[in-house]
């Protein structure tokens, strides 16, 4: 879809199980982001055609791969759901914890706020935070985005964060 100065940014497919199954089952992604209840490569499987090329066929968008440009190891996801609760599509990131701190997440999504302005007409934008996640707020704050409060959001424990853009 595009590249930035050190990554790639494409569709996953179900080829990219083996990693799906690392980033749903990361702590980082578990304590932020929850539990999916993925275990097995099987599981990782049915989630991406269930939820990935499920949201990319009803939405015309979703969750990408992100991917090193110099040996297309895959470092996270970037991309863009549709939520119940929410009115617009809803930024959402998630980076295996080794490769966190070294400004892939602001570099793939500056990529994916700009291919998405161009290639899909989007402009208000919104995100979503668990209470305690500092890091993933202050790159929303990074990309432009604005804290306008708490969202209860159907399926989720407590109130996230709410942040706007545009």
């Amino acid at each position: 879809m595009f590249e930035t100065e050190r990554l790639t940014v494409r569709r996953i497919t179900p080829g990219d199980a083996a990693f799906m199954l690392e980033t749903l089952t990361d702590p980082g992604f578990l304590a932020h982001i929850g539990d999916r209840g993925v275990r097995t490569i099987e599981e990782a499987e049915a989630y991406i055609h269930e939820r990935v090329l499920g949201s990319y066929e009803a939405h015309g968008f979703g969750m990408y791969r992100v991917a090193l440009k110099a040996d297309d190891r895959p470092v996270g996801t970037v991309g863009f759901v549709r939520r119940e609760g929410l009115d617009g599509p809803d930024l959402g990131f998630a980076f295996l914890a080794e490769h966190t701190g070294k400004g892939y997440g602001y570099e793939a999504a500056r990529g994916l706020l700009d291919w998405a302005r161009e290639a899909l007409g989007m402009g208000r934008l919104l995100a979503i935070t668990s209470p305690t996640n500092e890091a993933s707020a202050g790159l929303l704050r990074k990309l432009g985005f604005r804290e306008e409060g708490r969202v209860a959001i159907p399926g989720h424990a407590e109130e996230s964060r709410f942040f706007v853009r545009g």
